[in-house]
């Protein structure tokens, strides 16, 4: 019952009485002696009306602004990184999986796949999301997060999203290149800014239409048991197990990058002009171009950009904007540690 109601309920029941008892005394005295105490109950009533509501208020959800992280930041160590998600792998109880859904895990990739190789790498586990960047050498890429929920179809189809978006974006920077006035060395300076990211983003535009070898991550969810069973695949680095992950919009997933093999750095980039689009083999050194707002005047990558859900899809929400993930710039070559599997 809602206190309104209460209150009128009391009003109801306590009023005429109180007026037939005041309408049967005739001195002043015992009128004011009445009056007194019903200024006392009604002021009880609605005291305890007050209490009773606050009480019976619904208690909103206590996990408001609380954000669970899985993966790397700045100054990680990646190969302490890799062999804590082993342990835990390995540690991982059964319990671990409520009535039958699983438990989340981010799976990051010894290189970067095209989407038809993740088939094999994920195609027996429910996938919420994967990651993926255009590994142009020297240059930052932006990382995108797309929903994915059919592998690959999902993925294509968030790889044509961002091809779209970059071919805007070229434009975009092109009509920011073409607007600087003067020929002083800060307007040469930020001009130049701009048509690099103009070629960044044609490059990145030209690569994700076909499909690249850009995936080097995904956010799954699956038993404990299937979970080592992916960890021991070919393609896979590292496994980490997230059991006290239960939303996906409360958790930032920053995976390591292929080329991140000794601490977490913030990227570098070298400035090239990328003259082709990254072939399929995974095998490039980096990273992503300054948003538009800010090209120019900062050193970071770009954030990392989230494709809508696919239509076709009633799943669980996705996460919110993670944290752009820093690139080492001084890693090439070698091969990625990989989890021991238990």
């Amino acid at each position: 019952m809602r206190a309104g109601n209460l209150l009128r309920q009391l009003d109801q029941r306590l009023l005429p009485p109180l007026t037939r008892a005041l309408a049967r005394l005739g001195d002043r005295s015992a009128r004011s002696g009445v009056l007194t105490w019903a200024a006392v109950l009604s002021a009880a009533a609605v005291l305890g009306t007050a209490v009773w509501a606050v009480d019976d208020a619904p208690v909103g959800d206590r996990t408001v602004g609380e954000v669970t992280r899985v993966g790397v930041t700045d100054g990680d160590s990646v190969p302490g990184y890799l062999r804590s998600a082993a342990a835990d792998l390995a540690a991982l109880p059964a319990s671990a999986s409520s009535a039958g859904s699983g438990t989340y895990a981010l799976v990051t990739l010894t290189g970067y796949l095209p989407p038809q190789r993740l088939a094999a790498v994920l195609g027996d586990v429910g996938v919420s999301t994967v990651f993926g960047r255009v590994p142009l050498p020297g240059r930052q890429t932006e990382i995108v997060r797309i929903p994915t929920l059919r592998v690959p179809d999902d993925v294509v189809a968030g790889m044509a999203e961002v091809a779209a978006r970059k071919d805007a974006e070229v434009a975009d920077y092109q009509a920011r290149a073409a607007a600087v006035d003067g020929d002083g060395a800060g307007e040469r300076e930020l001009r130049d800014r701009y048509v690099s990211g103009a070629e960044v983003a044609t490059a990145e535009a030209a690569a994700y239409r076909t499909g690249c070898a850009c995936v080097y991550a995904a956010v799954v969810r699956a038993a404990p048991q299937v979970l080592r069973g992916v960890a021991a695949r070919p393609d896979v680095r590292a496994v980490d197990p997230a059991p006290e992950v239960y939303r996906l919009d409360r958790t930032v997933f920053t995976p390591p990058l292929p080329e991140q093999r000794d601490v977490v750095r913030p990227p570098a980039d070298t400035g090239p002009s990328p003259a082709s689009t990254p072939d399929n083999s995974g095998e490039s050194t980096p990273p992503a171009p300054a948003p538009l707002a800010s090209v120019g005047e900062s050193s970071e990558p770009a954030p990392v950009v989230t494709i809508p859900s696919p239509a076709s899809s009633s799943a669980e929400s996705t996460e919110p904007p993670s944290p752009t993930i820093a690139t080492s710039p001084d890693s090439t070559g070698g091969e990625s540690p990989t989890p021991a599997s238990s």
